[in-house]
């Protein structure tokens, strides 16, 4: 058997939303499972996301730290954002949060990894990429707000930056998944291997 994940929908007898926020919506589906039975399975709609592995020539990548109320940690995390209007290219949105959470610019994009955060309980896709060529970017800083208005940036040791992963210390989804998956291109010797910026994202598709 290949070991590959593929798209499959079960038939869904009726779906209703029960909430509605400024990004998330909640739903709850009845759905007819392959045993014949029927069962309800409440679930969070999600826009999607991006984020940045940001490596310099020294191997190191960006890291920006953010309060997050959710779980009511600061977190290390990558540059990253939502992808707020529907078919909207990824790597256009990964450019812009790099921009505006670290004021920096690449100009070498890779896609590095996609995954699922939570598929027990929510569709949000995600996309990770590799930026390469990293420099100060052009213009003005951009005015952060909320969350962002007092966050930090720090470049950090790739290699201190797994250990900390595997030790516990570290938590975000998305830098968690995207400097282990560096980390393991960098030693498989996979970087030239990596996925063009614009490959196809089946779990998200957009207009190129």
């Amino acid at each position: 058997m290949e070991i590959r994940d593929e798209p499959e929908k079960w038939p869904v007898l009726a779906s209703e939303e029960k909430f509605r926020g400024h990004v998330i919506s909640i739903r709850t589906d009845t759905v007819k499972m392959v045993d014949g039975q029927v069962a309800e399975r409440d679930y969070v709609v999600h826009p999607g996301a991006v984020g940045v592995v940001a490596l310099d020539e020294a191997d190191r990548v960006l890291l920006v730290r953010q309060y997050r109320h959710p779980v009511g940690w600061r977190l290390w995390e990558l540059p990253a954002g939502l992808l707020d209007h529907p078919g909207e290219n990824p790597l256009e949105a990964a450019k812009r949060e790099l921009y505006e959470e670290a004021h920096q610019q690449a100009d070498d994009w890779r896609v590095l990894v996609d995954l699922f955060t939570t598929p027990g309980g929510s569709d949000e896709a995600i996309r990770v990429y590799l930026a390469r060529g990293v420099r100060e970017a052009d213009g003005e800083q951009y005015a952060r707000e909320h969350e962002e208005a007092d966050m930090s940036t720090v470049w950090a040791d790739r290699s201190e930056v797994t250990k900390l992963i595997l030790a516990g210390e570290l938590h975000n989804p998305l830098a968690v998944a995207g400097v282990l998956a560096l980390t393991t291109a960098i030693t498989t010797n996979a970087l030239d291997d990596l996925r063009p910026a614009d490959a196809q994202w089946r779990q998200r598709p957009f207009l190129p």
